[in-house]
């Protein structure tokens, strides 16, 4: 006969045991959600999702363990991977409303473009890290607009006073890591996409290496170019000098604004319900999460390095104005004074969309800068100028100190028109130089970025979707669903190495 006591001990060591907890620990890259917060962490997501139901005792989800969590590191930063305890008597009727009839049942969640409920459906390919990653890639929206020579002046014109990006690239599909950075900034920064065929548009913005990522502030402002890694981090944090990036999930707030007709009774209660549902949420959520990076302090101001680039930036008869901070080296204390100075404002001003002309850090080794730098009759060790080769003029900055204060009050001095102009000698501006680039417009800043080889599958298919912007003949030829055709990811065994965005 068994003893009562006994029992009770039995019951309660099993309790205390990790599976009884749910499988997947904060640890893991598995985002462990339940009933009350799969709402708001799943279906109201920006990003396509994956989840697990499962129970902790079911053996068959014990085996898909390993690479369902290969599959969340694969898949980090592009979309969600999560897990419900179907065991747990909190989610057992959540489970049921989601058709859950057998351990493990895998489900794909994909959001609604436009808003609404997203589009749940089962997945029944294999139960590999491989396959699974396969499967949800395919199914990540797709807001890239893809460019051609015939469109792209209308690309640039449709909300001119906004931040536009364009990837150049030799590839003919839309990576998983361009598209998911476009989810990030979606209705902040429009992410376009070129391929090197397109000659005119090439030629245009001068691009020469493929993959090149250009920035376009908005505005008269000229494009940047991103010289980094084609990793997702980075890109997002270069791009956040334009506007910071979707907050996933959504920031729960608006639905309260649309809701300002209610009684007072009913808005107290909302939030009351609110406040105890996030303390629940509070608890539950784990730090796997995936949430778009912020830049929270400014980027470097882009270098030039040769004469080439110098003329071509600044010193032919249609360039706009720059400034030019001339420095021995971007270590020395007083030019690090100045290249904070400048990177601070031009971080500023983008963040408040109001955009300034371009700033560029010239080392004093450039041959064309020495030659410059004599001809304006400048010896300091630093130097900082603006120049306007279109018109003819340019101003010396004189301060003592290249405090940011100091800085600012002189940009905002060169904004405004205020204060004296000096001419610009004879023999500065390069004439024959820019017959030989006839490129037209203003926003061109072409800089070569290093030789970074683009490693995002080329045999992703899913087709790129155009915006509204774009004319309904490229629509009608180019946007052609080809779902039949499944991305190829990498081997299982690519996973256990370091995640690499530009893989997938």
């Amino acid at each position: 006969m068994h003893h009562p006591t006994i029992c009770v001990l039995a019951v309660s060591l099993l309790s205390a045991l990790p599976g009884a907890q749910g499988m997947y620990t904060k640890k893991s890259p598995v985002l462990q959600i339940d009933a009350k917060n799969y709402d708001r962490l799943i279906a109201q997501s920006n990003y396509t999702s994956i989840v697990e139901f499962y129970a902790p005792w079911c053996g068959h989800c014990k085996n898909l363990k390993p690479a369902y969590e290969k599959a969340a590191k694969n898949l980090e930063g592009l979309a969600k991977v999560a897990a419900v305890d179907c065991d747990d008597d909190a989610n057992k009727q959540f489970c049921g409303s989601m058709g859950v009839q057998g351990f493990p049942t895998l489900k794909i969640v994909r959001p609604k473009k436009g808003g609404g409920r997203p589009a749940v459906e089962d997945y029944q390919g294999q139960r590999t890290a491989s396959a699974i990653v396969e499967a949800v890639v395919q199914r990540i929206n797709n807001n890239v607009v893809k460019l051609e020579d015939k469109n792209l002046g209308k690309f640039l014109s449709d909300k001119n006073d906004t931040a536009k990006a364009i990837l150049f690239t030799d590839k003919g599909t839309t990576s998983a890591l361009l598209k998911s950075i476009a989810i990030d900034f979606a209705d902040v920064i429009t992410i376009g996409q070129v391929r090197n065929k397109e000659s005119k548009t090439v030629e245009t913005f001068g691009v020469d290496k493929f993959p090149t990522l250009v920035l376009l502030p908005g505005g008269d402002a000229p494009g940047v170019v991103y010289d980094g890694e084609i990793k997702k981090e980075a890109m997002v944090k270069f791009l956040s000098q334009a506007g910071e990036p979707n907050p996933d999930p959504a920031l729960p707030k608006a639905k309260g604004e649309k809701k300002e007709k209610k009684s007072s009774k009913a808005q107290a209660k909302a939030t009351s319900s609110e406040t105890s549902s996030s303390a629940a949420e509070s608890q539950s959520e784990t730090p796997t999460q995936q949430a778009p990076v912020i830049v929270e302090t400014a980027l470097p101001i882009p270098a030039i390095n040769t004469p080439e680039k110098l003329i071509k930036e600044c010193l032919t008869e249609k360039s706009h104005t720059c400034v030019l901070a001339f420095v021995p080296s971007s270590e020395d204390e007083k030019a690090k004074e100045a290249l904070a100075s400048l990177s601070e404002l031009a971080f500023k001003h983008a963040q408040s969309k109001r955009h300034l002309f371009p700033f560029f850090e010239v080392p004093k080794g450039n041959e064309r800068a020495a030659s410059l730098l004599k001809a304006l009759d400048l010896s300091n060790d630093v130097e900082i100028i603006a120049i306007n080769a279109r018109r003819g003029w340019w101003r010396h900055y004189q301060a003592a100190d290249f405090g940011r204060v100091n800085v600012e009050n002189w940009i905002d001095a060169i904004r405004l028109s205020e204060g004296v102009k000096k001419k610009l000698p004879e023999g500065i501006v390069a004439i024959s130089v820019e017959e030989q680039t006839p490129e037209p417009t203003p926003e061109e800043t072409p800089e070569p970025t290093p030789d970074v080889t683009e490693s995002v599958s080329s045999e992703e298919t899913t087709p790129v979707t155009l915006e509204p912007s774009i004319d309904a003949a490229s629509d009608s030829s180019e946007s052609t669903p080809t779902q039949t055709v499944d991305p190829t990811v990498e081997p299982e065994t690519a996973a256990e190495t370091p995640i690499k965005h530009e893989e997938l």
